[in-house]
């Protein structure tokens, strides 16, 4: 079993996002190629458990991660988070080896790999 995590202020975001559109289950989070070191995590709303997908549920709201980013997402936290005028989900990932200068790109640790 998959070790993610999300925080109290990361599921009442999903759920006021899911409250917000109207319609959804939960956030489908992943990884994908992008940046200038690697990868980039991606979230949208979902509205179905797709068949390779492992559903995640904590304070009462739900993440969908596909079977092929789970070794890159084990062990990590959720969170949403709040600077200044900038409100956005936060993973606090164990795997990032390397984070690029602009902050939004990473390098995975080359002991999990690549999604």
């Amino acid at each position: 079993m998959t070790s993610i995590t999300l925080t109290p202020a990361a599921a009442a975001q999903i759920r006021k996002q899911i409250a917000k559109h109207g319609s959804g289950i939960g956030l489908r989070v992943g990884i994908k190629p992008v940046g200038c070191s690697g990868y980039a995590y991606t979230y949208a709303l979902a509205d179905d458990v797709r068949d390779d997908e492992q559903r995640i549920e904590a304070h009462g709201a739900t993440l969908l991660v596909a079977t092929d980013h789970l070794a890159s997402l084990e062990g990590a936290c959720l969170d949403f988070v709040t600077e200044g005028l900038k409100q956005t989900f936060q993973f606090d990932n164990p795997n990032v080896g390397i984070t690029c200068g602009c902050g939004e790109s990473f390098s995975l640790n080359t002991k999990k790999g690549a999604p």
